[in-house]
């Protein structure tokens, strides 16, 4: 890893918007380290467009986040529907559709809390029937997301100097474990 490398794959180029080869000019051991190193280039008025970030080692990871009963399945689907219910009561609270007996900022008051009371409760039936009809297949919530051991950064092969300079500049944020060398 030491030495810098043009990256391909497949025989494609991995920056289709520039139409040129890309070098390794940073290795991060965390996509913050490489988002920091972006967000610096891009203070620095670089065009961060000639840029690719590139995950090395993926790994897909399910943290269960704990078993979905059907009273936890209807309480997640209740909070959004209190929301989007809200927000429906109080544009009908606005327009006057919720009562005539009402009037003024009352109005706008009833409708935004009967909404919500409404949105919760149809929000809460709509959240037993999903957990109802998955039959108890997903009823341990399980939230998917990837991860890699190391973040790429890769620049066109003719700003790959001019880059690594850049991250090497007193307060930069370095090249991570590329630290001291150049392409």
């Amino acid at each position: 890893m030491s030495r810098p490398y043009t990256y391909r794959s497949g025989g494609t180029r991995l920056s289709p918007a520039t139409g040129s080869d890309q070098t390794l000019v940073g290795s991060y051991d965390s996509y913050a380290g490489a988002e920091r190193a972006v967000d610096y280039l891009s203070d620095k008025r670089f065009p961060v467009e000639r840029l690719t970030v590139v995950g090395r080692g993926l790994d897909s990871v399910e943290p269960v986040t704990g078993r979905l009963t059907p009273g936890r399945a209807a309480v997640q689907s209740a909070l959004p529907g209190a929301v989007a219910g809200a927000l429906f009561g109080w544009l009908s609270g606005v327009l006057g559709w919720v009562s005539p007996l009402i009037s003024g900022p009352l109005l706008v008051l009833y409708g935004a809390v009967l909404g919500a009371l409404i949105g919760a409760v149809v929000g809460a039936l709509l959240g037993l029937a999903g957990h109802a009809v998955t039959g108890g297949r997903r009823d341990s919530g399980p939230v998917a997301g990837v991860r890699a051991d190391s973040y790429d950064v890769l620049a066109d092969v003719d700003v790959a100097e001019q880059v690594a300079q850049l991250l090497e500049a007193p307060n930069a944020p370095g090249r991570g474990r590329l630290s001291g060398q150049t392409p």
